[in-house]
């Protein structure tokens, strides 16, 4: 990226509400084009819901800012605790719920840089790990996270039965 195009990860505020509702049409799209039997077209949230994440102290929610075209990006995690029973060990995770990157930015190296700013966010929450589920459907997503030192560690499996 040129001086024009600097790229700035840092904490969603309110004013980005609109251009997060945006990006989440967008993958939106990409989960309703590879599942259509289980996802709508739409947004996952809400204005409003998008204001109470931020707010949302358990909630981390970063935006890649390219100062030439605003907001291009978006990663949404949640810290996790498991506290220790009859099986589990106690651990703290981030999921990485949501990361996107507008259609326009993709292969540009932004997913990468808001992956790394999520990983240190990871680390300045004394998380053990950083999770993540991606549908079979979106091959490109299972690539980039593999890229980026991601391996399976549970697969969930499905059968149709109507």
């Amino acid at each position: 990226m040129n001086e024009s195009h600097a790229l700035i990860i840092r904490r969603a505020v309110e004013a980005d509400i609109p251009a997060l509702l945006r990006l989440l049409r967008q993958i939106s799209q990409t989960h309703h084009d590879g599942r259509p039997d289980l996802f709508r077209v739409g947004t996952k949230y809400d204005a409003a819901e998008l204001r109470t994440l931020l707010t949302d102290r358990r909630q981390v929610m970063l935006v890649a800012e390219v100062k030439t075209e605003g907001v291009v990006g978006y990663a949404l995690c949640a810290l996790q605790e498991v506290e220790e029973n009859h099986v589990l060990l106690p651990h703290r995770t981030l999921y990485l719920d949501d990361l996107c990157v507008d259609e326009r930015f993709q292969n540009s190296g932004i997913g990468g840089k808001l992956l790394e700013a999520v990983k240190s966010s990871a680390r300045e929450n004394h998380c053990d790990a950083l999770t993540l589920n991606v549908w079979e459907c979106n091959p490109r997503a299972r690539a980039f996270y593999e890229r980026h030192g991601f391996r399976p560690r549970k697969t969930m499996m499905e059968i149709e039965v109507s």
